[in-house]
């Protein structure tokens, strides 16, 4: 047995060496010089120095591609077209592309390295994201680990959103984290105020930016976020709406509903708001005004395992859309929650008859 853990100790420290010399090699041996970035067909072009990831690259010189993971690897959502340049396809990158976007050149931003000129393609509403500076107005508890941010925006002093999407906010080098990273929130103040967004975040246990925002940033603190992104938006028809969320994913639909309010929609629409216990419940009263000001809208809300007295839906938030439908083949669905929420309503909503096509999301953790 003494043997067994000198020979994996042994193998184990030579794994170590070898990657400490592939470390080093990279960053202190391998040297590219200067390769030209050009975006777009030279719609940007740029030149830098080789050796670094294209994403924070781009974050460098101030574009910015959507990354819910930090440049992890994690989430699939750096993606981008890669015309010259890139190197082979990396077995981090397989599971987050399909075989078509594979045949079109489509890489991880964050899994490329810039060794050479390279050519690359983005949508041209990225090149629009700008990076903001903001003061955090006021700071709200909305459960034991849910909290809203209002950020009053200092530099530019104004953004312009659609009703749905999400911005990246940045959390810097701090005590419990040696390096900035982004993560992505949606967006979920009034489209109509352009001086601040509201932002609202769980407490996730080790997350970098939520142990960030709960345990460091304070009223008055300056921050920065980018943005805006995502395609999640009010589809401009007529049909009835259902609405899915959980937790912080309240978000976007507080804003989209905001947006009816706005236009003075009449569409029919019901809000399932999923909740483990009725102290996770909140914007109960916004609820109900929203109701008195939407003449079709209700709020429907979901709790799994009351632990008081609870007079209304019990169960998944799932269950609770099955009782309440039988056909839902000429309606739309919007959700956010974790993917794997996402993807439990999106199995229900089918069943039921809703197109995939009718089922929106920004699919992001």
């Amino acid at each position: 047995m003494l043997s067994l853990f000198v020979t994996v100790g042994i193998v184990s420290a030579i794994a170590a060496a070898l990657a400490g010399i592939l470390v080093f090699a990279e960053q202190f041996i391998s040297n590219y010089g200067d390769c030209a970035v050009d975006i777009n067909a030279g719609t940007r072009t740029f030149t830098v120095k080789g050796g670094k990831a294209l994403l924070g690259t781009l974050v460098g010189e101030k574009l910015f591609v959507p990354s819910a993971c930090g440049g992890r690897g994690t989430c699939g959502y750096c993606k981008v077209k890669v015309r010259e340049g890139a190197g082979p396809l990396l077995p981090t990158e397989e599971p987050f592309l399909s075989a078509a976007e594979r045949a079109a050149n489509v890489r991880l931003a964050c899994q490329v390295k810039i060794r050479n000129d390279i050519k690359i393609e983005v949508p041209p509403e990225l090149l629009a994201v700008r990076e903001f500076t903001c003061t955090v107005a006021h700071i709200t508890q909305l459960t034991h680990d849910i909290r809203a941010y209002r950020l009053a925006l200092v530099d530019p002093p104004e953004i312009n959103f659609i009703a749905g999407q999400y911005a990246q906010l940045l959390a810097p080098v701090y005590p419990k984290s040696s390096e900035e990273v982004y993560r992505a929130y949606s967006i979920a103040s009034d489209p109509r105020d352009k001086k601040a967004i509201e932002l609202i975040i769980r407490l996730v246990p080790g997350g970098i930016c939520t142990t960030y925002c709960f345990e460091y940033l304070k009223e008055g603190d300056q921050v920065k976020f980018n943005g805006p992104y995502g395609e999640f938006r009010m589809a401009d028809t007529t049909a009835p709406m259902i609405m899915i969320a959980g937790g912080s994913g309240m978000a976007p639909i507080k804003c989209i509903l905001q947006h009816m309010q706005n236009i003075g929609s009449t569409r029919d629409a019901r809000y399932f708001f999923g909740a483990n216990q009725v102290c996770e419940l909140f914007e109960q009263d916004w609820m109900k005004h929203c109701e008195q000001t939407l003449p079709h809208f209700a709020f429907v809300p979901v709790v799994l395992r009351p632990e008081t007295e609870w007079h209304g839906e019990t169960g998944l938030v799932t269950h609770a859309v099955e009782r309440a439908y039988t056909d839902l083949s000429g309606h739309e669905a919007y959700l956010c929650g974790s993917p794997g929420m996402i993807d439990a309503c999106v199995v229900v909503l089918t069943k039921l008859g809703m197109p995939k096509t009718k089922i929106y999301y920004d699919k992001f953790a």
